[in-house]
């Protein structure tokens, strides 16, 4: 997500799992790749690799390390094309969501890594019509202890 170029490079990075919506935000304070992919490491580790297979970026230029991603994580990565939002549709649509608390005005580098925790547990537990009425959270947790039974 970008904020107000007065900001500058501060951004904040955007995971939502394609089928559950459950979304994880991280903030970056530029747009080096490195940090960011090393940040993304970190946060998807602790998952079962069953829940990390792929990752889709955008075409940014905080994504161009994303060998060094594919080697630390084991997750496949794929870009979407160039000006084709519509293959991120999922992300747009959470993003939009969240605006609500992280609007274009807000300082990113101002907001907490809890207050930005807080946002995704919004997200994650307000039921959704595409989930059948369930959360985020419930039909992640479900497709979890599936795959790891």
């Amino acid at each position: 997500m970008q904020f107000r170029k007065k900001f500058g490079e501060a951004n904040v990075t955007s995971l939502v799992e394609r089928v559950s919506r459950f979304t994880v935000f991280l903030r970056n304070n530029d747009r080096q790749s490195r940090p960011i992919m090393e940040r993304l490491i970190r946060t998807l580790e602790p998952l079962p690799p069953t829940a990390r297979r792929s990752i889709t970026f955008d075409r940014g230029t905080e994504f161009t390390d994303w060998p060094y991603l594919q080697a630390g994580l084991g997750a496949q990565t794929w870009f979407c094309d160039p000006q084709s939002p519509w293959q991120k549709g999922t992300v747009e649509n959470t993003n939009r969501r969240a605006r609500r608390w992280l609007s274009r005005e807000v300082d990113p580098l101002a907001v907490s890594d809890t207050e930005l925790r807080r946002v995704c547990d919004q997200l994650n537990t307000t039921p959704r019509k595409c989930l059948g009425y369930k959360t985020p959270a419930e039909v992640f947790r479900q497709k979890i202890m599936a795959r790891t039974r």
